[in-house]
């Protein structure tokens, strides 16, 4: 397929998706979203060949509209299917509703609303009922990057967003566990995980020069994925928010290394605390860090730093 914009959407939809960090020819890895969706629940929603082409394309990817004022940022379309994990039996109501099995593909309306794609590489937008955006991928692309540049919700939300699975999931899992380890499986993690990471290690190669090491990957083989959802009111939070996602980090090599000066070793992202505050990265060592402005070290070793992630900081 020819790569001019021309041809496959407005002038407008491409400033805002190289704004983005796309480019023609772009292809990342699609390995780690597919595993953790099965992972998570996804059995019945394989990653079909074209949701798979669209995530290789533009998975990783934030959109801010144009140009990106508070208002086109509070409106961003993110392009990262684990933004549907543990919603399996969500999307099985939903593809019910289309008639054809939908793949998540990110997220729009505000956060409010999934999008997801069918077999036949139709846009949808999906959340208590599902609408189809455009037939197409460039389709649907213009129509979303047009909602931003309206600065309006695509769809008025009827029902309020319900709360994440993990607070579903932490009074069930693993009952006869301790506390730090029920946490941690709640969060995603189970003995023996091992997740591939050459999605993250494709999307940050390619956006941010971030080059990791082997401390990085077999943490994030371990623990990539997993966190802590933030609830309201912040003080019905037993435990501190976070999230081991290294593209989080995307774009932002700059911070990571005036943090790697800082800590005297070349740190890699793993992912952010504190509702996204401040990073997550690890040195060869193994050792974690904490920080944005400045850095503190909050565990020599990987173990440590995810006992120090889930350990109660309040009663319920």
């Amino acid at each position: 397929m020819s790569h001019e914009p021309m041809q496959r959407w407005s002038m407008e939809t491409d400033r805002v998706l190289r704004r983005a960090g796309w480019q023609p020819g772009r292809s990342v890895a699609t390995e780690t979203w597919e595993e953790l969706l099965r992972e998570r629940g996804f059995f019945l929603f394989h990653f079909h060949e074209a949701a798979r082409r669209f995530l290789a394309e533009f998975g990783g990817l934030v959109t801010y509209g144009w140009p990106a004022d508070a208002v086109a940022t509070r409106s961003a379309v993110r392009f990262d299917p684990l933004t549907a994990e543990w919603d399996e039996a969500a999307f099985a109501r939903l593809s019910e509703k289309a008639g054809t099995p939908l793949c998540p593909v990110g997220r729009a309306d505000n956060g409010n609303s999934y999008l997801a794609m069918a077999e036949d590489g139709a846009l949808y937008l999906a959340r208590e009922d599902v609408e189809q955006l455009a037939d197409s991928a460039d389709r649907g692309l213009d129509v979303l990057v047009r909602s931003q540049a309206a600065v309006a919700d695509l769809w008025a939300p009827r029902t309020p967003v319900r709360a994440h699975a993990f607070w579903d999931r932490v009074g069930v899992v693993a009952v006869g566990e301790d506390t730090d380890r029920r946490v941690l499986r709640a969060a995603g993690w189970y003995p023996g995980r091992s997740v591939p990471t050459a999605t993250w290690e494709s999307v940050l190669r390619l956006h941010g020069e971030f080059e990791i090491h082997e401390a990085a990957r077999r943490f994030l083989a371990e623990f990539g994925g997993v966190g802590i959802p933030f609830r309201e009111p912040w003080d019905s939070m037993p435990w501190g928010e976070f999230r081991l996602d290294p593209l989080l980090a995307l774009w932002d090599e700059e911070i990571f290394d005036d943090l790697s000066e800082q800590a005297g070793t070349y740190l890699y992202p793993i992912g952010m605390v504190d509702r996204r505050n401040q990073y997550l990265g690890i040195a060869e060592d193994g050792a974690v860090y904490v920080g944005m402005d400045s850095i503190a070290l909050l565990a020599p070793t990987p173990d440590e730093a995810m006992q120090r992630l889930t350990r109660r900081v309040r009663s319920s």
